[in-house]
This record gives C-alpha cells, structure tokens and sequence, in this order.
C-alpha cells in the first residue's frame, strides 16, 4: 500500500523545489522512490494477471525545463505507465500519485502517429454504434466517465462536418481518466480498486485494438 510518507515528501518537496533541498534530502528521496517503485511493480504483477501487459515504466523525478517557462527543477508527483503487448493489444495504462486529492488513473490512446489517427477517424465515419454503446454501459460509465482529449474545432480535412459521428471524429485523443482522493490512495484496499478500474476498460480496448489491427473491410493488417 501507499504510506504517508510519499505525500509528506511530495509536500515538503514543493515547497522547496530547489537542488540545494533535494541533494540534502536524497537519502530520503531514494527510500520514497523505492516504496514508489515496489507500488509499481506490485500493481504490474496483479494488472498481468488480467492483460498482456509488455512493460512498465516509472518516470524520473527529473524534470526537463529546455521547453518550459516553469523552471523549477523537480515534479511534485510520481507517475508511471504500462504498456499492452503490441502490435494485437493497443492502448496503456497510467497511474499519478500526488498529494491534495490530485492523484488519478488514465488509460486510452493519447498521441496516435497520423495512420492510427486515420484509421480511428474513418471508423467513426463508417460506423460508431459499438464505440457508443460501450460508452453508455452503465458500470462503464460509473468508473471512467465520458471520453476525453484534444479534438479540432470543426470536422478534419477529408470529413464532413454533418456526419453523425462528426464529435468523435474530430478527436485528437481518445482517453480517460479517474480521480482519487488522499484517503482513497493511502487505504489499504487502494491496488485493488486500481486494478478494478483498469479492468472496467477492457471493452473498449478490445474494440480500439480490433479498429487498429484490421481494415475497413475487417480484415487484418498484422
């Protein structure tokens, strides 16, 4: 389970987002980061037993401030991802921890590359009935809410803008999300809850990961 210890860092931590701070408290860091980790791997081993799950990563505290008009030098969160057994399985998994009830689980397609964008695209102008009737599941509906992301003002070039289908296909990602509560992550029955959201999923993966592996014709492409 999550201790304590992870938000008290966090917290202490963006207060004093500074090296001087973090090198005087690295000791500390490391055993967080570790407890961090272990979460992780814990989380890896039980979301296998459900999904062919090919890797999991535990982003670095690091941040890269080339780009970014925020300098300071450290996230005040830890996140990681999990990956689905491509090319059959499509999508991930994503879990941030932070403190102050901002901590929450994503899943879906984040960035297509401009082929998966297309061909999601053209599936939608064909026919989204199955896509509709998975997001309107009630128990789907309870844990992940309504489908998110970036999505053009009006309809892609090649598309006309009165198709039926005209809110999904101007999407540029396709993903969800849940939110939890500090008391929910530091509850001992929190992994459970994860892996029980991750799994509520499952259907509109296997409907992505079939639209990405065939073509119109239903035919597969791997």
């Amino acid at each position: 389970m999550i201790s304590n210890n992870i938000f008290t860092f966090l917290k202490t931590l963006k207060g004093h987002n500074n090296r001087e701070w973090f090198k005087e408290n690295i000791s500390n860091f490391r055993t967080v980061e570790c407890e961090v980790k272990l979460f992780y791997s814990h989380i890896y081993d039980q979301l296998s037993q459900l999904d062919s799950i090919d890797n999991f990563k535990v982003f670095r505290i690091y941040r890269d401030v080339r780009f970014s008009k925020n300098k300071t030098p450290y996230k005040t969160h830890f996140s990681g991802s999990f990956q689905r057994t491509k090319p059959e399985l499509r999508g991930g998994y994503y879990l941030h921890l932070a403190p102050n009830n901002e901590s929450y689980i994503a899943t879906g397609f984040w960035n297509p590359n401009k082929e998966d964008l297309m061909r999601i695209r053209k599936e939608f102008e064909t026919d989204a009935e199955d896509l509709r009737a998975i997001l309107a599941e009630p128990r789907f509906k309870a844990v992940w809410g309504p489908l998110k992301g970036d999505e053009l003002r009006s309809a892609p070039r090649g598309f006309d803008k009165e198709d039926p289908n005209i809110d999904l296909i101007r999407k540029k990602q396709f993903i969800f999300s849940k939110k939890y509560m500090d008391k929910e992550v530091l509850s001992d029955r929190f992994s459970l809850e994860v892996i029980k959201d991750f799994k509520a999923i499952r259907p509109y993966f296997d409907y992505m990961s079939s639209v990405l592996t065939t073509n119109l014709n239903g035919e597969s492409i791997l």
